[in-house]
């Protein structure tokens, strides 16, 4: 019944114009008054979240690979990858597939690959006379390489959820 009255608060708050964010917010602060658990419980959960040193890896991930793309180490990235495979038959979609492999075992994350990279690999395969639909299609599905490769970030989080050793995981994946 909570559950219910939750969710749609949280949607009728999105549907009038609120923020999602604002309004997960507001609905949590609503339902701590609600229960009279109070901010401190949730605080101090957040604060545990904090303390686990897997968890710390997910934001690391995810600066990684904006320090990456801002100091231009994705442009060397895709130059190394459009070297080695560049020379065969549609090889910009090989060079695609290739840089995100890459970049992904560097971030762990689709989000991250697609953001650092995906400008650069469309404007290169527009540049070759590619179509659009084409480019963004092969940069979508390359960009899913991340969380296969590790380190990953959905295999830190599943290590953390099932308490298994991350390590192992990175050898097995």
């Amino acid at each position: 019944m909570i559950l219910t009255i939750i969710a749609v608060t949280w949607l009728f708050l999105v549907l009038v114009g609120v923020p999602i964010g604002i309004s997960m917010i507001l609905v949590s602060m609503g339902y701590f008054y609600w229960t009279g658990m109070g901010l401190a419980f949730a605080m101090s959960r957040m604060v545990d979240g904090l303390n686990s040193f897997p968890m710390l890896a997910v934001p690391l991930f995810i600066l990684a690979a904006g320090i990456l793309n801002g100091a231009g180490i994705t442009n060397h990235l895709f130059g190394f990858a459009r070297a080695l495979v560049g020379h065969i038959r549609g090889g910009l979609g090989h060079v695609n597939v290739l840089a995100s492999l890459f970049f992904s075992g560097m971030s762990g994350s689709a989000l991250a690959d697609a953001g650092g990279l995906g400008k650069m690999e469309i404007e290169a395969m527009r540049r070759a006379g590619y179509d659009d639909d084409f480019s963004g299609a092969v940069t979508a599905a390359s960009s899913m390489i991340g969380p296969l490769v590790p380190p990953s970030i959905t295999m830190v989080l599943y290590g953390v959820i099932s308490n298994t050793s991350i390590g192992q995981l990175f050898l097995g994946g």
